[in-house]
């Protein structure tokens, strides 16, 4: 079967939901039936199918395996109460992924490819959509070098392609963060707006550490002084300071610009709170925090949403938020759910129907 988009499409027999259950799934561990799949070769892309999930045949050499040219985009599909599903701010995921191309030197995707090729693919699998509270479609768009080549240079080759996950809450409860001090995420001029397969592997010793300690994840801060703060693990950080939210910054290029993060700061606006985005030290943060005026900190990211902080840890402080009570980060979350459910109207635009 060919799609209006020139999509090769093939189904599977039987699907896999016949033999699972859509309630209370681990995050990233589960794929529906199909996923997309595309070719880039000679200067255009090619070879655009839905198929059956199923293992990639690839040469031990291909490129990304040695040289890291892999990029990745996280976005996440709903259903509503009437049963339908809709796919949240995908437009702004697919600028971000091309932005994420062009910093790593890799091809952009067509909008027909990506946008079309995302809602075709859903639309076969809507069955995966989960209604549960809490519960949703995660989709993973991902382009990597595909060269059979080792040699230090931009692959000629590529593959893109896109994977659906039905998912559980991935923060079930509020969490406990490092300040890490040691180790860094990104450097001005490096690769940290992007979404970099690197930027992730690069995490993980500094994550696992904190997690030795009792932390779920940490607080990155900037290269050079360790004490200007960043992101929190994968997700952008939030601070309630009376009325305002302060967030941290995105001019130096160190810091995702996350859909969530710029989603959650129009409806913090329109709760009618101040939100600032600026340089923030770990010494701002404390002061803060002795004079009461810090009284709530949370995460927010596609696959987290919204992430309640309920203790930060920089070196011999440790500062406890009360997250029972946390008013800002729970009626956020709310709203924001209210609006991906189709419970509250979509006044920005957001939703993509399937």
């Amino acid at each position: 079967m060919v799609a209006a988009a020139g999509i090769n499409i093939t189904k599977v027999e039987t699907s896999k939901l016949n033999e699972m259950s859509l309630e209370n799934l681990p995050f990233g561990r589960y794929f529906s039936d199909h996923m997309l799949e595309a070719d880039y070769e000679n200067g255009e892309w090619k070879n655009v199918e839905i198929k059956p999930y199923q293992p990639l045949l690839l040469e031990p050499s291909v490129a990304a395996l040695h040289y890291g040219q892999a990029i990745f985009e996280g976005i996440k599909a709903y259903k509503n109460a009437e049963g339908n599903a809709a796919i949240f701010r995908p437009y702004d995921n697919f600028k971000r992924f091309n932005l994420s191309a062009e910093r790593m030197n890799m091809p952009t995707v067509p909008e027909e490819i990506f946008m079309e090729g995302m809602r075709l693919l859903i639309e076969i699998d809507k069955n995966w959509v989960p209604s549960l509270p809490e519960h949703s479609l995660y989709i993973r768009p991902f382009m990597f070098a595909s060269d059979p080549v080792i040699g230090v240079k931009p692959s000629e080759t590529y593959k893109f392609l896109i994977l659906l996950s039905p998912t559980g809450p991935y923060y079930a409860t509020p969490m406990k963060i490092y300040v890490e001090e040691t180790y860094t995420r990104a450097a001005p001029g490096g690769v940290g707006f992007a979404k970099n397969a690197g930027n992730y592997g690069g995490s993980m010793l500094a994550t696992s550490l904190a997690k030795k300690q009792g932390y779920d994840q940490v607080l990155w801060t900037d290269a050079f002084e360790h004490k200007y703060l960043q992101e929190v693990g994968t997700m952008n950080v939030f601070f309630v300071m009376g009325n305002k939210i302060v967030t941290p910054s995105l001019e130096d290029g160190t810091i995702l610009a996350g859909v969530t993060r710029d989603s959650a700061m129009v409806v913090l606006k329109e709760m009618g709170r101040e939100v600032v985005e600026t340089k923030i030290s770990i010494d701002e943060l404390i002061e803060a925090h002795k004079s009461g005026l810090l009284t709530e900190v949370f995460g927010t990211g596609t696959a987290a949403t919204i992430s309640m902080i309920k203790e930060l840890r920089y070196k011999d402080y440790t500062m406890h938020f009360d997250t029972d009570n946390s008013k800002t980060a729970r009626e956020l979350k709310a709203r924001l759910d209210a609006i991906r459910k189709g419970e509250a109207p979509d006044t920005h635009g957001w939703l993509l129907a399937v």
